[in-house]
């Protein structure tokens, strides 16, 4: 069996379980490649080499859809690596249930995860059958509107504040040979996107029937109606954005081609990167501006089971930096992402993030998509969402039906 994890130079790192001295090489893959994403995921190296042992990178890109059966591939097959970044929720079921990931109980235990992870139902992502086999990292929500600044100045329009004030601005923006709304060619972008217009739109309570109640009769009522209605305005809208990958399409926010686009709150880093200032140079909305709340979805990293105890101690090294204070803060703050843990110095956030904040001490929280429906479910929801967008012969009520018919046979 081939690990890819060779044992590094001995460095005088305490263990946080037996006491002795060890360091490791340790391959860590992700799906994070865009300008912000590599700021942030610089600063878990950063402090994961401080520590003597040396950080691998192994990013993917193409985003978590090309990444997720690369990594499912290699740790079935065989040849696991370090550790592995998934989205907390139900992605990973399969795999623990073969046994295939480190129990990190004891750490959680040790360390109090439950005292100071924020909300407990990211913890409880994490845990199966009382057993806890990941660490969660950020709190993302994907269901904002971001807005250029210089589009509707353009134009001579004020910037919209809401879904509906979006919608009515994007004539004009399209006679000025401006896209009013970028979007990206990955199925889960148009899925994100059917997610935040489903709440936008629908609001909470459809929201909660259908994904949490399963409930077939609401997928398919006038109200859902409504949603399809307003994805058929999402779809004329973005007529025209060909770019691929989800930071192409912020970048056109950024550099004021495109009015908007709806993406989760890691287009942040993004926007810093280039230097953008909250609330000068573009706005964001969380709920499409309608329903203002967060999904409690978001970024996890677990750790194979490897067959070398100084690798598995690095993997735990390795967990326990990843929750500790000044890690959560280093990396959340280039992100985009908010942390984990409420007893952390914020105060450097920009206006987007203290959005965000007020809105997770508030308690208004929903579960993500991935924390509700199996892996095969949320593939059968991309697969049509990004068919509707990408082919006009599909009428909303032809959409929905489809749609319904999901859920009805959801897991």
């Amino acid at each position: 069996m081939t690990f890819r994890l060779r044992t590094a130079a001995l460095a005088a790192t305490v263990s946080l379980f037996s006491g002795a001295a060890m360091a490791a090489e340790c391959e860590v893959t992700h799906w994070w490649t865009s300008g912000g994403e590599a700021a942030a995921v610089a600063e878990f190296a950063k402090a994961f080499d401080a520590t003597g042992n040396k950080w691998v990178d192994g990013a993917i890109a193409g985003g978590g859809g090309t990444a997720r059966p690369v990594m499912i591939s290699r740790i079935t097959g065989g040849d696991p690596m370090c550790a592995t970044q998934f989205n907390h929720g139900r992605q990973t079921e399969e795999l623990i249930e073969a046994g295939l990931f480190v129990d990190l109980t004891e750490l959680a235990e040790k360390e109090n995860w439950s005292e100071i992870i924020n909300p407990p139902s990211v913890l409880e992502s994490c845990t199966v059958d009382g057993r806890v086999y990941c660490v969660p990292v950020n709190i993302h929500s994907p269901q904002w509107l971001w807005l250029s600044h210089a589009a509707y100045e353009k134009v001579g329009l004020d910037v919209p504040t809401n879904w509906d004030e979006f919608v009515a601005a994007a004539p004009k923006l399209r006679e000025a040979g401006i896209l009013p709304l970028a979007l990206g060619q990955q199925p889960w972008q148009s899925n994100l996107l059917f997610g935040a217009v489903q709440i936008g739109v629908g609001g909470i309570d459809l929201w909660k029937k259908v994904n949490l109640e399963k409930d077939v009769e609401a997928a398919r009522g006038e109200q859902m109606a409504k949603v399809f209605q307003a994805m058929g305005d999402a779809r004329s809208m973005a007529e025209g954005s060909t770019g691929q990958d989800w930071n192409e399409a912020t970048n056109m926010v950024i550099q004021g081609t495109a009015g908007g686009q709806i993406m989760g709150d890691w287009a942040q880093g993004e926007f810093q990167v280039a230097e953008q200032k909250a609330g000068e140079d573009y706005t964001c909305l969380p709920g499409l501006g309608v329903h203002e709340y967060l999904s409690t979805g978001g970024d996890a990293f677990y750790f194979p089971k490897v067959d070398d105890p100084e690798v598995t101690e690095a993997q735990r090294q390795l967990a326990s930096l990843m929750v500790s204070k000044d890690v959560q803060v280093a990396f959340n703050l280039k992100k985009g992402s908010l942390p984990i843990r409420g007893d952390v110095d914020l105060a450097a956030a920009n206006d987007c993030m203290k959005k965000g904040l007020e809105i997770l001490a508030g308690g208004n929280l929903l579960p993500s998509g991935d924390q509700v429906f199996s892996a095969d479910t949320q593939t059968q929801f991309n697969d049509l969402m990004v068919e509707f967008m990408n082919n006009t012969d599909i009428t909303p009520e032809q959409a929905q039906e489809r749609y319904a018919d999901i859920v009805e046979s959801a897991d």
